[in-house]
């Protein structure tokens, strides 16, 4: 077990180098698109974004430096090197370590064609290296592994309680993987195929601590790994980050919010908990004054409104929707049209009238879903379409806007005790639904961060402590 690291800097690199000849592709696999942007740009992404790594190099395949310059460009604030990897996997690594200036840091691995690693597997990596030399993220192996001989006969069958299958980042104290390569070059038949092989092979007395991984955290090998990719990131949902009472106080104090869909249910108790933390909050809804989000020039002339009055708008919260229940044949052509206008084309009208606000400040646009999202279900057609509709929607906006600094996210709260549910349902159990005061709590937590094309999800089970 290694010494405590107090002080040092944390390096995440991008490992980029490879040319997908698997993916029978002419450009490097991880400057393929998948989910609105380049493999390697949702890597880069991942690292640039966490608050544990200080910062961030990029070992990209020879040729591509400037264009990808270009392409990571100035928003990526903790990327400090773009360099060209060398012919092998060990080489490229090689080259990272020659470029940290620093007698001793944090270094954490990563494969670029990785880009659905989630926040928790590099905070674990960070952590882990406080205690450990050298860190491996892993999964258990779900198969059976075989080992055959050069006739494909099997010869034994591991137990496969023992086995774990391999991730990245690989996570190492910077002395001792350049250590381990130091012993490696001197090693004429030297080969590894990943960084930990290296330190295993070559530093047998230093323990690699394994960390859990995720089984989204795939690689993009082959063509069908970009079908997977692309809808793990569709269905991707977090958590929003949580606030105490005093730091959302500090976010959102003399922020101006306009909430349409805020005369009651979770509309409401966002205006209301926002004003109480200092915020500039204007409510509209039907029943209160009057305003139909069907309406784009009525929703224009309300937020030109508030722009007016308060000088300029934060964000604008969209809750408003309706649940028609039944199967489509059975539906009158009036509740087709309202289903459609009030769970879909709303936001769509809301987000066309928000954005000259918001690119002025910078702001935030917030949309709600439903879990019905993910898959259509019978009696629930036209509400879980929209409903998945607004995700991309979502999505969409959040890449087109992302110049302009506006910030899009989707809050995707479970079963919420609301009016109405309460007139679709009825009344239900007491504790299964949640209250629209978390969803609230939820929605301007999302508000108050950097999240921008996100499906946040809000359970029961993640309260604020």
């Amino acid at each position: 077990m290694g010494e405590t690291l107090d002080g040092v800097k944390t390096y995440g690199v991008i490992l980029a180098g490879g040319v997908g000849a698997r993916l029978g592709l002419s450009v490097p696999k991880q400057m393929i698109k998948v989910a609105g942007k380049t493999i390697l740009e949702h890597s880069v992404d991942a690292f640039d974004a966490h608050p544990m790594i200080d910062e961030v190099i990029v070992m990209i395949t020879p040729g591509w430096t400037e264009r990808v310059a270009t392409l990571l460009g100035a928003r990526h604030a903790k990327l400090s090197l773009i360099l060209e990897g060398g012919v092998t996997r060990n080489e490229t690594t090689r080259r990272a370590l020659d470029a940290i200036d620093a007698d001793e840091a944090k270094i954490l691995l990563h494969d670029a064609v990785r880009p659905l690693v989630d926040e928790r597997v590099v905070a674990d990596c960070v952590r882990a290296l406080d205690h450990h030399d050298a860190v491996d993220v892993v999964i258990p192996s779900s198969d059976t592994v075989v080992m055959v001989d050069e006739d494909d006969v099997i010869t034994r069958i591991p137990d496969r309680s023992r086995l774990r299958r391999g991730q990245t980042p690989q996570a190492f104290k910077l002395t001792t993987l350049r250590e381990a390569y130091a012993r490696a070059i001197e090693d004429p038949y030297f080969s590894a195929t990943d960084d930990c092989g290296v330190v295993v092979r070559y530093l047998p007395d230093v323990p690699v601590k394994c960390v859990l991984g995720s089984e989204s955290n795939i690689k993009v090998t082959h063509p069908v790994d970009l079908t997977i990719a692309d809808k793990l990131f569709q269905l991707a949902t977090r958590s929003a980050p949580s606030r105490s009472p005093d730091q959302l106080a500090a976010a959102l104090r003399g922020k101006v919010i306009v909430v349409l869909g805020g005369s009651y249910g979770i509309g409401a108790e966002i205006a209301r908990i926002a004003k109480s933390a200092g915020a500039a909050v204007v409510a509209h809804g039907r029943s209160s004054t009057g305003l139909h989000v069907q309406d784009l020039a009525a929703i224009e002339a309300a937020l030109a409104d508030v722009a007016a009055a308060e000088g300029h708008i934060d964000a604008v919260v969209l809750t408003a929707g309706v649940l028609k229940l039944g199967p489509l044949a059975a539906m009158t052509p009036d509740e087709i049209d309202e289903s459609i206008a009030v769970n879909y084309t709303a936001a769509v009208k809301v987000a066309r009238a928000a954005h000259p606000h918001l690119a002025r400040s910078g702001g935030s646009l917030l949309l709600f879903t439903s879990s019905a999202y993910t898959r259509g279900r019978a009696n629930y057609s036209l509400y879980s379409s929209s409903k998945a509709a607004v995700v991309n929607l979502t999505q969409a906006l959040a890449e087109e806007w992302a110049p302009d600094g506006v910030r899009v996210n989707v809050v995707n709260p479970e079963r919420a005790e609301t009016p109405m549910r309460l007139s679709a349902f009825g009344e239900e159990p007491a504790g299964t639904l949640l209250s629209a005061e978390r969803v609230a709590h939820a929605a301007l937590d999302t508000l108050a961060s950097d999240l921008t094309g996100v499906v946040v999800d809000v359970r029961r089970e993640n309260r604020p402590g």
